[in-house]
């Protein structure tokens, strides 16, 4: 008997353990029986409200904390389009390390990236949106800038990719190159996303750009992917 009852002992013990093991982004619901449990996505895995999150959602109507910077910056080890100390060529660096290794992948493929603009401080995001402001009307500009206080630049998470050697103008005719083509098929694989996609600025709050990357971790961006959805629709939040 008292061997009997160590060994049931034993089993729910390692049972319990098992439990608490699995922290990947999907879950499995249903009976035992293999044929009646289905997978479906933990949208409880990363906040998208708490600053510094990865599914952290930053839009016209969800502004970041003021003057809120990432405590972790750093220049990624890629082609830049500035002096590695500008402060617009640093990203959080703890995902610096998915961003060379996308840029060295897109390399063997015969695709040379620059990375144009990482981190903006608010400050910085306030001197840009006012010069787009006072060139094309604040209408013009609020549909491809954002205001101070409510850019994902600012979050450290994102950054804007066009191809090494160019002049660098960030058009939405980037998408028709080899390299915004590489990128719409490839980004997910290291966890990033087109974060404005064609068709949605309804949803977004901004027009396409085929060159603005943001980080969300390979499980989301291939789940965004393959329901062709943005931040916004797939956790039911609305940017306008």
């Amino acid at each position: 008997m008292i061997a009997t009852a160590v060994v049931l002992l034993i089993g729910l013990i390692a049972i319990s353990n098992r439990s608490g093991e699995n922290s990947d982004d999907f879950m499995t619901i249903g009976k035992s029986s293999s044929k009646n449990t289905s997978t479906v996505f933990n949208k409880k895995q990363n906040s998208i409200d708490k600053p510094g999150s990865i599914w952290w959602i930053v839009n016209k109507k969800r502004s970041l904390p003021s003057g809120y910077a990432p405590s972790n910056i750093a220049a990624p080890n890629v082609t830049l389009r500035l002096d590695k100390t500008t402060e617009e060529m640093k990203i959080r660096s703890d995902i610096a390390t998915n961003i060379e290794t996308m840029f060295i992948a897109a390399n063997k493929q015969g695709i040379n990236l620059l990375f144009a603009s990482g981190f903006r401080s608010q400050s910085s995001q306030d001197v840009l949106y006012k010069s787009y402001v006072a060139k094309d009307g604040q209408a013009a500009a609020d549909r491809y800038s954002a205001r101070p206080g409510t850019s994902e630049h600012q979050t450290g998470l994102a950054f804007d990719v066009c191809v090494s050697g160019t002049s660098c103008n960030l058009d939405s005719t980037f998408a028709d190159t080899p390299a915004g083509t590489w990128i719409a098929q490839n980004a997910h694989t290291f966890g990033f996303i087109v974060r404005y996609p064609n068709g949605k600025e309804a949803i977004t709050g901004y027009q396409y750009e085929p060159w603005h990357l943001r980080y969300v971790g390979s499980n989301l961006a291939n789940e965004l992917r393959k329901k062709n959805q943005t931040m916004e629709e797939f956790f039911g939040l609305a940017a306008k």
